[in-house]
């Protein structure tokens, strides 16, 4: 047995998966981001499992509304990419100690944040696809931040598009990932009794980004995310590095 999540926690992370939901439902992704690093802090069995499960939520209901703007065509190239991603982030899961996993988490945050500061211009083709997919797979199993790589490989489709595609990829590699996690014993019946007792907090960010998400600057939108990643890596780094002092 497992103990239940107590209260104020439930609250926190309540609170955290919402702005992630909401971001990712207004700029295509983003809970992740916003949702990793500060989970970890509130509760750290929260990261992995729960974020993928919450991503799987906010992807299905995303594509549900972008439906008509979907392309899927090489997508599938990716998938296969995070395949053996997956298993090399879940491997690194099982051997590293938490305030290792938590220096890495924020490491994976302070890239993100970074790449996604910068326009690259990569083609679109089998190669990259699979390339991104891997990358996707180590960091998605490692901190369930698998966005970033396709994100900035999608970036030059327009918003509709961009979003539809991000939550077609986001739909089949979430359920990639929760097998790969499953398989590796690192997915466990808390964790998914984690996962629905947050997923009311998908639904909220997601009604809510329905009324602003034809009214709200894109651009502003995706800089106060990245502001709040980068307070939110720095915050764990610190937590992370305390923690291995004191080992």
């Amino acid at each position: 047995m497992f103990s239940m999540i107590d209260p104020q926690t439930l609250v926190l992370a309540s609170l955290v998966v919402f702005l992630g939901a909401l971001t990712q439902s207004l700029i295509g992704f983003g809970l992740a981001v916003v949702a990793s690093p500060l989970l970890y802090i509130v509760d750290p069995q929260l990261v992995p499992g729960p974020v993928i499960a919450m991503g799987f939520t906010i992807s299905l209901l995303t594509l549900m509304r972008e439906r008509g703007h979907l392309e899927f065509n090489g997508l599938q190239y990716a998938l296969i990419g995070r395949v053996p991603g997956g298993f090399i982030g879940a491997s690194l899961l099982l051997f590293a100690p938490q305030p290792i996993l938590g220096l890495s988490i924020a490491a994976i945050v302070a890239v993100a944040v970074i790449l996604s500061l910068y326009k690259f211009s990569l083609p679109v083709n089998k190669k990259t696809l699979f390339g991104a997919g891997v990358i996707s797979g180590i960091f998605g199993n490692i901190a369930a931040i698998g966005g970033p790589p396709m994100a900035i490989l999608l970036a030059g489709k327009d918003a509709s598009q961009f979003r539809a595609a991000l939550s077609a990829f986001f739909i089949f590699s979430s359920a990639i990932a929760m097998s790969i996690l499953a398989i590796t014993g690192l997915l466990e019946w808390k964790h998914l009794w984690l996962s629905l007792m947050l997923i009311p907090s998908v639904v909220v960010g997601y009604l809510v980004s329905g009324r602003l998400v034809g009214r709200v600057d894109k651009d502003k939108t995706k800089m106060a995310t990245l502001i709040l990643c980068s307070i939110s890596a720095l915050v764990l780094t610190v937590k992370s590095v305390i923690e291995l002092l004191a080992q």
